[in-house]
Order: structure tokens, then sequence, then C-alpha cells
């Protein structure tokens, strides 16, 4: 019945969480969940009011552009000059996406062919390999290892498979292992994608979401970026608008018109009223990011300490909402001794690739209470 592209899909990680933690709660288990990157913050008021005046407009009560509202990408443009210094053309430089998922999922479809290879980090957001299976292409794993920082080993990768690859997919600050990559690592990856004549589809949700005042990096801010490379960016986890399903990406034209093509080809646009409501996302005040970034730094700082006391080998991220522990077990037995023993869900490493067995991702989208009566558990459970 089903076409061999689905019968041979892994099931989707967050859906299996999911279920674990309904059964949980239905044995009457006071379940803290620490496993998914959905910010627990409420989008800021300002934006809200800006989605109400917005809805009333009949101008936004019919089909949107597939290129998203020019005021809107305009808008993106000017939050990259701001924020990276990077100048963009919103006319040919930025595509709105409905959430940069959207985008990720159906970059690939524009520019691999069946067989086509593409470079794919592990661990990683499953979306990257998915979509180049979907495209028919194949992937060649790139590890993410501790002793590299979380960064992949450029160097190691063959010369003729760096020659056959036709895109890669990465993402700094990482999801899942909270690495950030410098500016240094960004000029060996563009020097190295020049070389290689290699698209570079850089997912760079976290930016905004980096402590200790240690800014996170725009690929595109690098000499020579724009030649082979785009950026995915999203409301979703700097303005705490994941429900809203708004993004956009940025950079080289022609990866942008191609993907632009891929979209209109398979779905529509973005309801208009959501993209004045990121316009006023967009032109926030600085103050409204920042005292979102406290309350997280604040929430790290109480969670670090106590999986470090518990045995677990982690770095303190520098960005992302999570912190990438290793167990040195089995990851999916050792998420459900942690289930069963304190009713804390974290996410199994190994869902996000081989490379990934042995460690677990906790998420600090809860209530900073929760987060502490997650704290509190965790020294139960190592005495």
């Amino acid at each position: 019945m089903y076409a061999d592209r689905i019968k041979h899909l892994p099931p989707y990680l967050f859906a299996a969480i999911d279920k674990a933690k309904a059964e949980a709660r239905a044995k009457g288990v006071d379940v803290i969940d620490l496993s998914v990157g959905d910010p627990d913050l409420p989008t800021p008021p300002h934006i809200v009011e800006a989605l109400n005046r917005a809805a009333k407009n009949p101008q936004n009560h019919q089909y949107p552009s597939y290129e998203g509202k020019l005021s809107f990408r305009t808008a993106v443009a000017d939050w990259y000059r701001e924020i990276f210094g990077v100048k963009l053309l919103p006319e040919t430089e930025v595509l709105t996406l409905i959430g940069s998922k959207e985008g990720i999922a159906h970059a690939p479809l524009a520019f691999l062919n069946p067989g086509d290879l593409a470079l794919v980090p592990d661990p990683a957001y499953p979306v990257y390999r998915t979509s180049v299976s979907f495209a028919g292409g194949t992937s060649h794993i790139m590890p993410l290892l501790r002793e590299n920082r979380f960064l992949p080993d450029l160097s190691a990768i063959d010369p003729a498979v760096a020659r056959r690859a036709k895109l890669m997919f990465l993402d700094y600050p990482n999801n899942p292992t909270g690495a950030s990559a410098d500016r240094e690592f960004f000029k060996e990856l563009v020097d190295f994608a020049r070389e290689y004549d290699i698209l570079v589809l850089h997912d760079n949700p976290y930016s905004e979401v980096y402590y200790d005042g240690q800014r996170s990096v725009s690929i595109l801010e690098i000499e020579g970026a724009r030649d082979v490379a785009v950026e995915f960016h999203s409301v979703s986890k700097t303005y705490n608008m994941t429900g809203w399903r708004l993004g956009a990406v940025v950079g080289n034209p022609e990866i942008v018109a191609g993907i632009g093509k891929i979209k209109s080809n398979i779905d529509s646009g973005t309801f208009g009223a959501v993209q004045d409501a990121g316009i006023a996302a967009l032109q926030s005040p600085p103050s409204v990011v920042q005292d979102i970034r406290r309350i997280y730094q604040k929430r790290i700082d109480m969670l670090y300490p106590s999986l470090v006391d518990l045995g677990m080998v982690l770095e303190k991220p520098r960005a992302t909402l999570y912190l990438w522990a290793y167990v040195g077990a089995s990851s999916i037995d050792y998420a459900k001794r942690l289930l069963d023993q304190t009713g804390i869900v974290a996410t199994p490493g190994v869902g996000f690739g081989q490379y990934g067995e042995g460690y677990i991702r906790f998420s600090i989208t809860q209530p900073t209470e929760r987060i502490k009566a997650a704290v509190e558990r965790l020294q139960k459970m190592r005495t």
C-alpha cells in the first residue's frame, strides 16, 4: 500500500516520545517534560496584538503570495543587517516560509536528482536526512564527535566523496549537541564548499538563544558565503512563536529561487496576518529577546551542575535550549530508566542518529519551577 519512501522511514522521534509521555501520565506519573525544544514562554504581547490587528484587515483574507509579503521580507533583511551586519536584497535573497522546516524539507527536491549525494551531520535534526531520502538522494554521514567540539571534520571527507556531493546540511548553534561554531570554522566551511561546488544549507534558528554574552555567528557573515550558502531562520525560538509557523530562507539568490520553485508547486504562502505579526516580532526592542535569554540562562545554570553531579559528561552550552549529556549507556534504556525513576522525560540521543548513541538531550523549555523540581528529582536519583 505504502510507497517505498514511507515503508523504510523510521518513526518520527518526537512522536515516539509523545507516546511514552502519554503512557506515563496514564499511570499517574507527574511528568516533567525536558524532551522537546518548544518554548514554554508565551509569545510577547505586542506580537499577539499585531496579529489581532492584522487579522481584521480584509487584504489578509485572500491567498497570500508564495514568496511572502515584500514588507515581511524587508523586515527580515533589516533584522539580518542589524543582528549580523549582513545586507540582503528582500526581492531576491529572502523567501518567506511556513516555518523553516518547510523550506528545509523541500530544499533537496530542488537540487538533488535520484542517486545524488548530500553531506549530512550525525547526530542531527532528523528532517535533514529524511528530506534527502525523499528527494531520492543518498546521505553521506559527517560524524559530530565530542573530541571535535561536535563540528564536522571536513578534512576527513574523502575528496572523491566531496566531488560527488551536491549539498550539505549543517546547523550552528547545533541541535541536539548545543555546540557553537566560530568564524574560523565557517570560513573553513565556505572555502571547502567553494572548492567542491557544494551548496550549503545552514539551519540557524537558535542564533539568538545564546549565553554569557557569546553572540552566535551567521554563515553569511563570512566573505564568499553568498556564493554557496543559504541560511534558514525563523521567529520560533527567538520570539516564542513555534506554533505560528513563520520563517525565511536567505542568501544565495539562485538557491533561494530554487526553493521557491518547489514551494510554489507544493504548498501556499503564509497567512498575511502572521507575516504582519512577524514584522512586529523582528522589530521588537532588544530588551524582549534579552529578557527571554536571561530566563533560559537561569535554567541552564540550574540544570547543568545537577547533570554533572550525576556523573554525566557534558559541556555547558554557549547557545540553544539543550544540554547534551554523555551517559555511557544505551540512550533508550537510560531515558526509560530516567522516566521510570524520576518522571523526567529526556530525548535518547540515538534518535538523532548513530553517533548520538550514549547521549541524552535535555531541553530547558519548562517553567523555571519545574526545572528546579527536576533538579531535586535528579539529586534523589543520584543518592
